[in-house]
Formats: C-alpha cells, structure tokens, sequence
C-alpha cells in the first residue's frame, strides 16, 4: 500500500496484462488508476475491476495524445516489440507523457534479467555489468537507458525493475511437459530464477513507494535452481512424467532457436536490494510454495 500523499492520487499503469491485473487489486480502492489498453473489446473487465480504461498503442503515436499530463505515477509493463534491437513504444510513451506541463513524479519500469547475459551460474547482483547477448535482450537495455536518461534530465524518479521468469497457477510449463519437451542434462543446464507474478505486482507497488531515483532492484525470489529441476518440481506436483534429459547438441535438434536461447544464460540472482529497500516480503519465496500453492487451488476448484 501506498503511503498517504494528498497529492498523489493518479496512477497510469501500461501494459495491462497479468501482472498490471494483480497490482490493481492493491491499488484501485484508495487511487485512480487509468490502464491503457490496446483491445477496446476488454475495457469493460478492467473497468469492472475498479480502472479507468484507456485505448491507446504504443506503436501509434497520435494515440498517445491522452496520456500526456494526466497521472503522477505511471508503472511501464510493456514489453519491446518483437525484433530489433531499440523499444520504440518506450520512446513513444516518453515522447506522450513529455508534452505536458506537469510530468509524473515517479515512474517504475518491468525490465528483464536478460540484461545480464550469461554469467556462468555466477551469484550477481545489481552491480553486474550489462551484457545483453540476445536482441530480446538488447532491447531492454535500449529501453532501460532511455528511462534513466530521460527521469535524469527532467527530474523523474525512475526505478527499473529487472525480473527473470514470472509464473503463477496459471503460468507454469505444464503443456510443455504434456508435451514431452526435453530439459538439458546436468552438466549442460543452467541456473535460471523466478519470481511470483503476485510478488512482482506488489514490487511494483513497493517501487513506486520505496524506489530511488535512477535505481535497479532484481525482482527475483530466494529460489536457487537449475532450469531441468524446476521442471522437475512441476512435474513431480502434478503427477507429470519428468521431461527426458538431452545434451545441449541433441537438444538443439528438437527445440526452436527461441526454446534454446533461454538454456544458454545461467546465472543467480541475489535480491538484497529487493528486501531491504523496496521492503518487500515475498508471498511466495521460491518455486517449491508457487507450485503448491497452485496445486493447492486446481484441487480446490
């Protein structure tokens, strides 16, 4: 929850999808809370759930217009377009919010863990120097550079949020175990990291209290794992047959370059920065409390 501030009372959340749902809940009975939408068709299930829809797209300038001066806080969840190597809705958002007078006085951004490249199963933390080795990757970087600039040059506070692979009950990799995709054998597998999309939803709310101007907190969980003994958890909780373990080489055989790019980055990510400054305190600390909990509730229902 926010603290009290008679002055702050607007919130622009864009890119509304899963997460931005889980941070309305937290926010909607004590601020206004505009999302912008690409799909007309679903503002009456935001609106329903206590926001004032917006349509825009971030790729469409003119659409834009309405945003400018309209919020003190805008949390920015949209992700990169697909290709290249800059965000180009990035720069159009900041183009939008910097045509008016009065510009947000905070403004907190979803990056990647991607940034950092592949650290060898290294422990890291924010201090690690970016190394982007994917263009998904690249893209962030482009995105996170362009943030800080600009909250340093019109006296924004930017806080950037790095997160690896967001899950929930209704994100885990259960179709890919259906479908007997393989993991890489132990020599050849990497450290992967996590975080609840719960507890990245109350991150971005913690940011937009806790966070420091031009400041990077990894929004990971205490989870430790290679990626094939995560999917081993899961399988093992919904009584799933383990996925067959294949060398990178065999592997690379059977899954798309896009499957592969995630299985040749390893590293562990240390969220110091997480609990201390931001003050959070993760509701779900590793991936073993996520899948029971989301057992725990297809069971249920």
């Amino acid at each position: 929850m926010l603290g009290y501030n008679a002055g702050v009372q607007k919130i622009l959340i864009v890119g509304s999808g899963d997460v931005a749902r889980r941070m309305l809940s937290r926010l909607a009975r004590r601020y206004c809370v505009y999302a912008v939408l690409r799909d007309a068709a679903r503002a009456g299930e935001w609106r329903s759930a206590g926001a004032t829809p917006l349509i825009a797209d971030l790729d469409d300038r003119a659409s834009l217009a309405r945003l400018a001066g309209l919020a003190d806080l805008v949390v920015h969840l949209a992700p990169p377009p697909g290709e290249g190597r800059d965000d180009p809705r990035t720069r159009n958002l900041l183009a939008a919010l910097g045509k008016a007078k009065s510009l947000p006085r905070h403004l907190v951004y979803i990056s990647t863990t991607g940034v950092y490249g592949d650290c060898g199963g290294q422990l890291i933390d924010e201090t690690r120097r970016l190394n982007p080795q994917s263009a998904r990757a690249a893209r962030r970087v482009a995105a996170e550079k362009r943030l800080r600039d600009w909250g340093a040059r019109n006296g924004v506070v930017v806080s950037i949020l790095r997160a690896p692979g967001i899950y929930a009950a209704e994100r885990l990799p259960l179709a890919r175990l259906e479908n007997g995709l393989p993991a890489l054998v132990d020599r050849d597998d990497v450290h992967t990291n996590h975080i609840h999309a719960d507890d990245l939803a109350a991150a971005c709310v913690a940011a937009l209290r806790h966070g420091r101007a031009n400041r990077v907190v990894n929004a990971v969980d205490d989870s430790s794992l290679k990626m094939g003994d995560y999917f081993d958890c899961v399988a093992d909780a919904f009584k799933l047959p383990r996925p067959p373990r294949l060398t990178r080489d065999a592997a690379a055989a059977v899954l798309s370059p896009v499957q592969m790019s995630f299985m040749r980055e390893s590293r562990r990510i240390g969220n110091d920065r997480l609990k201390k400054e931001l003050r959070v305190r993760l509701a779900f600390p590793n991936v073993e409390v996520g899948i029971a909990d989301a057992l725990q509730r297809r069971n249920t229902c």
